[in-house]
């Protein structure tokens, strides 16, 4: 079999990234790159997150509840492929999960994983040169390698989703996208983003600490009671969950 060049696998990923875009009616966005490399690669499902240094992580989209629960799962608990991904700025690929070196690299997220279903996770970054926006993530139900073409076709799909996502954000800072659907998920990933950030911050006053010390009680609190950032978040910013500096967190009754 001849070799793909690098020009014409960017090209046919862009091919079944699009034809995914038009069965789904809209524009391209970066769920029509999770689904069509689930098409086209042996996992599951795939999740994107945006990830930042400065400012508080969240989910991008997801395929499956599976892919869904990986993608907060590794935001919550701070560990996984997905967070050294970003942080390294390499590929994490984990044929199975149930390798032990995996256990003592991620003690709390690889048990938590293997329950969702996932057995193999691979984690690519989003890089445009010193741009890292982002982690596409792809899971597995069974153990699993990537063979050399379907490692290379995965990264082609990280660097497409790298374009997409960096021009998703020129959207939300200039004219509004003109598929209503795309609209609606960048304003609710936008509201996600807000209240997590609005609780990180209301708990640096409830706390007295800096705002990297408040995100990382915040995720604990989560992790903990079993419970998606996402939720803890919105009962902080509604003040029906108040973190004290000498106590344990208390939840509001549902009258007051």
């Amino acid at each position: 079999m001849a070799r793909v060049t690098r020009n014409g696998r960017s090209s046919r990923i862009r091919v079944l990234v699009a034809e995914q875009a038009a069965r789904r009616g809209g524009r391209v966005g970066v769920v029509d790159v999770c689904t069509a490399a689930v098409a086209s690669l042996p996992v599951g499902g795939a999740g994107m997150s945006a990830m930042s240094r400065t400012t508080a992580s969240y989910p991008l989209c997801s395929t499956d509840g599976i892919s869904e629960q990986l993608e907060e799962l590794q935001l919550t608990l701070g560990e996984g492929p997905c967070v050294d991904a970003f942080t390294h700025g390499s590929a994490i690929l984990t044929p199975d999960l149930r390798t032990g070196e995996l256990q003592d690299c991620w003690p709390v997220f690889a048990d938590a994983a293997l329950e969702t279903g996932a057995r193999a996770v691979f984690a690519l970054p989003l890089q445009l040169g010193a741009i890292s926006p982002g982690v596409l993530d792809l899971y597995a139900q069974v153990p699993v390698r990537l063979s050399g073409e379907e490692l290379a076709d995965a990264l082609a799909f990280a660097d497409f989703a790298t374009l997409v996502l960096l021009d998703a954000r020129i959207d939300e800072t200039g004219e509004p996208p003109a598929d209503s659907a795309a609209q609606g998920r960048i304003e609710e990933l936008g509201g996600y983003r807000a209240e997590i950030s609005q609780a990180t911050g209301m708990l640096t006053v409830q706390l007295g600490v800096g705002v990297d010390e408040a995100f990382v009680r915040l995720r604990a609190y989560a992790y903990a009671h079993g419970r998606r950032l996402s939720l803890v978040a919105a009962d902080v910013v509604a003040r029906r969950l108040r973190f004290s500096p000498d106590a344990e967190p208390t939840q509001a009754d549902e009258d007051v």
